[in-house]
């Protein structure tokens, strides 16, 4: 306690060198903290956007490894291996065992027009299961039916985004009709709002029949994938099971690579988290130097510091005071201005972050790092001042008490 008053004292004598030497681990805490919350906070916010696209969701693709290029799953959808009816096989043959239910899906981009109006937006031909796959809701209306699938019916459910665009003044879609290209689409209900999503905004899309968008939209008589919901937690064993039936139902030989490829979302996740982690990792590295840069200070500052007071040194060890005493003093006074500068650090970090926050930034405070920066400050002082405070230590007594 005595050594303490007395740092407190020395650094309260010196008040502006202080703050400039504390300067560095202010701003050194101050970065590490806030960069690992950026960090953290965006893949927080990475993972939600995934999780808000069904986590649970696998999406069979035809080709086999290695045959596709690097545009994507559209891409993905060029060769035509899968049949709508696969999709009912695999609810039929494992709804009892991992997955809740599979659908057909086509996608395209057409403009979508009502009256004078025009909105280019994505077209997805998918089944009745969609809403249950993809974990959706309605706002208005209802979702389109089997019958209406089988009957290639021309209607429709659309995007907030889509709504927005083609009915700004608020007019209520529901049983209007649009046009996609020639043909008239009655709107028989409008998706809840889900925001933006891993490939842009989700909002933004209108939701037909698969067999009408596909013969009559598009032009083909091919689905480009299957989508298909796993029951929680049984993504892994819905991916082998759909393997090992797809394989049987498509007679694919043994020594032969699948003509298809299954993309989990638990995998997105996984890659994402580990991006994340690493991002993060580098960010407080980067940050980190500061903190170097602050201990270096420190301890140019306490070598200053012991030459200036060696003539108090010596008259202290005349008096009594031990090495040990002296070592003591000098190494306190050095992790008092590392913790203090740490503290101010924290405290810049939390306000940083609720600014961020404030302005939509994914950015969240985590306790975990602001123990860790701290910490970090207090071995910077101990190792800072180490040195200086062990040069006092030895400092000859008839040396000091000479020294003007």
């Amino acid at each position: 306690m005595a050594f303490l008053k007395m740092a407190l004292s020395a650094i309260t004598l010196n008040k502006m060198r202080a703050s400039l030497t504390m300067l560095g681990i202010i701003v050194g805490v101050g970065a590490v903290i806030a960069m690992i919350g950026i960090g953290e906070g965006s893949k927080r916010a990475t993972l939600a956007l995934i999780q808000n696209m069904g986590s649970n969701m696998l999406t069979i693709f035809p080709g086999s490894p290695g045959t596709h290029s690097h545009h994507g799953p559209q891409a993905m959808g060029s060769a035509a291996i899968l049949k709508d009816d696969d999709a009912q096989l695999i609810h039929e043959e494992l709804a009892d065992s991992s997955i809740h239910a599979a659908t057909p899906q086509v996608s395209t981009t057409r403009p979508v027009v009502y009256q004078n109006r025009s909105y280019i937006s994505q077209i997805q031909g998918t089944g009745p299961e969609f809403l249950l796959i993809r974990g959706w809701e309605l706002e208005q209306g209802r979702f389109f039916t089997e019958r209406e699938v089988r009957g290639l019916a021309k209607v429709c459910v659309i995007g907030k985004t889509v709504q927005a665009n083609l009915f700004p003044d608020g007019e209520d879609p529901v049983d209007l009709t649009i046009r996609i290209g020639d043909l008239p689409f009655r709107i028989v209900g409008v998706l809840e709002p889900k925001g933006a999503g891993m490939w842009g905004d989700q909002d933004d899309l209108l939701v037909s029949p698969y067999t009408t968008v596909m013969r009559k939209v598009m032009g083909r008589d091919t689905i480009q994938r299957i989508l298909v919901s796993a029951h929680e937690g049984e993504a892994a064993l819905a991916e082998a099971e759909i393997i090992s039936l797809l394989r049987q139902h498509l007679k694919v030989a043994t020594q032969d690579p699948e003509p298809f490829q299954i993309r989990k979302q638990d995998d997105v996740m996984k890659l994402q988290s580990e991006q994340a982690g690493i991002l993060t990792a580098l960010l407080a590295v980067a940050a980190s130097i500061s903190l170097v840069v602050g201990g270096i200070g420190i301890s140019n500052i306490m070598l200053v510091s012991v030459t200036e007071r060696t003539r108090e040194i010596g008259i202290r060890r005349a008096l009594g005071a031990t090495q040990r005493s002296i070592l003591w003093q000098f190494l306190t006074e050095a992790v008092v201005l590392a913790t203090l500068g740490g503290l101010l650090g924290a405290a810049l970090a939390l306000v940083t972050i609720a600014i961020l926050q404030k302005v939509q930034v994914p950015a969240v405070v985590e306790p975990w790092a602001v123990l860790l920066g701290i910490g970090f400050s207090c071995g910077v002082g101990v190792l800072a001042g180490f040195l200086p405070a062990l040069k006092a230590a030895k400092l000859k007594v008839i040396d000091a008490l000479r020294y003007e």
